[in-house]
Parts: C-alpha cells; sequence; structure tokens
C-alpha cells in the first residue's frame, strides 16, 4: 500500500516542490537550490512523494531526474469530486 497523498502535501515544503516539478522536471540540487532546507531535506520530501506516487525518479547518468506523476494524483482528485458532484 502506497503512502497517503494527503499527508505527503500537508507539508509547504512538498507543496512548493510539486509546483516546480509540474514546471519542468528537475534534480534534488536544482530543487534544493530553490529552497531554504538542506539538500538531504529536498531528498526526504521526494522520498515522501515517490513513496505515494506524486512524482517518479529517472537516472540520466549520475543525475536523478524527478518529475511529476499524474496518476499519482488520481486519489486525491477522486475525494475532491465528491464534492463537486453533491
Amino acid at each position: 500500500m502506497s503512502a497517503d497523498p494527503f499527508a505527503a502535501i500537508s507539508d509547504s515544503n512538498r507543496r512548493f516542490l510539486l509546483e516546480e516539478l509540474r514546471r519542468a522536471p528537475r534534480t534534488v540540487n536544482e530543487l534544493a537550490a530553490l529552497l531554504p532546507v538542506s539538500r538531504p531535506a529536498v531528498s526526504q520530501h521526494l522520498k515522501a512523494l515517490l513513496d505515494c506516487h506524486m512524482v517518479t525518479v529517472e537516472s540520466q547518468g549520475t543525475k536523478r531526474i524527478y518529475a511529476i506523476n499524474p496518476q499519482g494524483f488520481q486519489k486525491i482528485g477522486f475525494w475532491l469530486d465528491q464534492f463537486w458532484s453533491a
């Protein structure tokens, strides 16, 4: 079973990372340069997003490129949709 996406997006740093990844795939170093937290902290945030399948990671040589995984947002979308159809 995957991690809870609602818990993952409850953190403002993770929401920021998702917004940045929505714009373009990026490396940990690129993302860490945008936040006032350490690179290891960014890696931990990305792991939480990976665990709930909201992002993907692809190795390109020595780089790990993170990107949005649209399918990972389905659980949140299904939950929110119930309020629009009520």
